[in-house]
């Protein structure tokens, strides 16, 4: 396990992070964003979409479960699986996404799918401070979050 942390001081700020941090996904990386309500992370998942000029924009997908938005070579799952317990999350297509290598998934209040999804993941804590800042803790868990958690380092600190 490799670890990390970015900031954030606006929500403009997180769009541009999640921006930068769109140019290094390849497809197949699994992301875990964990943090209270209004921490950033469906404004981080947004900021991914416009990075790669999707047509949609990411909602909360709290009443939905699951969004997919896509082009012709990306292809972005959006789970919010805030009010879910684990015996509730296996009817909702894992196996699509899993399948589908040019796609990202991006799972908010992930813990129903901890033991689903495959073991390599990148998760993301958004921690609240003061004002609009946000520290964003990383922690990687697999080969390829470990290198996923190395280029957004290297990114974020240029």
């Amino acid at each position: 396990m490799k670890t990390g942390k970015l900031q954030s001081s606006s929500r403009q700020e997180t769009l541009a992070l999640a921006a930068r941090f769109a140019h290094v996904l390849k497809g197949g990386e699994i992301i875990f964003l964990r943090g209270p309500i209004g921490a950033g992370k469906t404004v981080f998942v947004k900021g991914i979409a416009a990075a790669w000029g999707l047509k949609s924009s990411p909602t909360s997908a709290s009443f939905s479960l699951m969004k997919k938005y896509g082009n012709r070579t990306r292809r972005l799952f959006h789970i919010d699986l805030f009010r879910l317990e684990e015996n509730e999350v296996f009817n909702l297509g894992f196996e699509e996404m899993l399948e589908d290598e040019q796609a990202v998934i991006l799972a908010e209040w992930p813990d129903p799918l901890a033991r689903i999804l495959p073991s390599d993941r990148l998760e993301m804590n958004f921690i609240l401070k003061n004002g609009d800042k946000r520290e964003i803790e990383l922690s990687s868990f697999g080969r390829v979050s470990d290198a996923l958690l190395e280029q957004i380092c290297q990114i974020s600190n240029r």
